[in-house]
Order: C-alpha cells, then sequence, then structure tokens
C-alpha cells in the first residue's frame, strides 16, 4: 500500500470543509491551483494559521477574484511551478518533497495536513456526445438539473457548478427526481 493510501484521513485529505477545523492554528497544504485548490485554501484560512498552495504550473488557473483574494490574504502563500514528489510518514505525516520545476530543486514543508484539490477529471465522457459539457468535462445543466438533452439530468460531482460535497448531491440528485415526475 502506498504511504499516501495509509495518510488518507490522517494528514491527507479531499475535503477542507469535513476535516479542515481539525488543523486549527496549524499550517497545512493546498496543493492544486484552480478553482477547487484556491477556494478550499481561502476556506482552510478560518482554521490554519498559515495555507500554503502549491502549484503544478507558472500562475493560478483559476479566476481572477480567486486570484487576487489568495495574492492579498496575510495567511496564504502560493509556490508557483511546484510539483509534490513525495509524502513522507512513520504513521503520520513527515515532511513533503516538493520540487521546483524550473531548478530541479527539491524542499521539504513539514505540514500537519495536506488538502488535495488537483486533477479532478469529471467522468461524464460515457455522455460527451449527448449533452453538453463545459470546457472541463462537467455536464452543463440548468437550475433544475436538466441537461442539453431535453429528459435527461445530471446531479453531484459530475454537473458543471457542483460544490462536490455529499449533501449538496443529494440535493441536486433530489431537485431531478422531483422535476422527472414533474
Amino acid at each position: 500500500m502506498d504511504i499516501e493510501e495509509d495518510l488518507i484521513g490522517a494528514g491527507i485529505h479531499f475535503c477542507a470543509t469535513c476535516d479542515g477545523p481539525f488543523y486549527k492554528n496549524r499550517e497545512v497544504v493546498v496543493v492544486g491551483g484552480g478553482n477547487s485548490g484556491v477556494e478550499e485554501g481561502l476556506f482552510l484560512t478560518k482554521f490554519a494559521s498559515k495555507v500554503t498552495i502549491v502549484v503544478f504550473m507558472d500562475q493560478l488557473g483559476t479566476r481572477q477574484i480567486l486570484r487576487e483574494s489568495a495574492k492579498r490574504h496575510p495567511k496564504v502563500e502560493i509556490k508557483l511551478g511546484k510539483a509534490v514528489q513525495e509524502f513522507k510518514s512513520t504513521g503520520h505525516l513527515e515532511p513533503i518533497i516538493v520540487q521546483d520545476r524550473a531548478t530541479g530543486e527539491n524542499k521539504e514543508l513539514f505540514p500537519a495536513a495536506v488538502f488535495i484539490f488537483s486533477g479532478l477529471d469529471p467522468n461524464t465522457a460515457f455522455v460527451k456526445d449527448l449533452v453538453e459539457t463545459d470546457k472541463y468535462g462537467f455536464i452543463t445543466t440548468s437550475g433544475t438539473m436538466e441537461t442539453s438533452l431535453e429528459g435527461v439530468f445530471a446531479a453531484g460531482d459530475a454537473r458543471g457548478g457542483s460544490t462536490r460535497q455529499v449533501a449538496s448531491a443529494v440535493g441536486e440528485g433530489a431537485t431531478a427526481a422531483l422535476m422527472i415526475r414533474n
């Protein structure tokens, strides 16, 4: 089993809302510089003493307002052009190794936790020729969860604009069911 798998829920997380409060007044790392990574990183500032956002690309791939908020926030540090190479563990998260993509230099970071918000590819290929999707492959829906194909609905993580939370997906599913019934 990989170290990363051993640390899921014990230092490596995928939900700032769920696990962020466990890291009050501690330093955390967010991996991912897209909308999700920056939004979740800003949310984590409610708890963490410092949030370091590690971004693979040389710029944040997020909306301008999020980019500006992150750059101005006193608890946020943005590391551009970096790639996480390794998570070290002795039963709990130890240093993480981050490589500068331009120089190849490795540096250790010592966060209390890592929140991963990178590389989300929706599992929507099976409908890509049937319904409208956005440029990232997420299914486009109306407010009633109906897709561009009449009578076909989408809810949850596959839908553009989803909050990627179970409670929201359940609510979206309930909305779609009501609309189908109507």
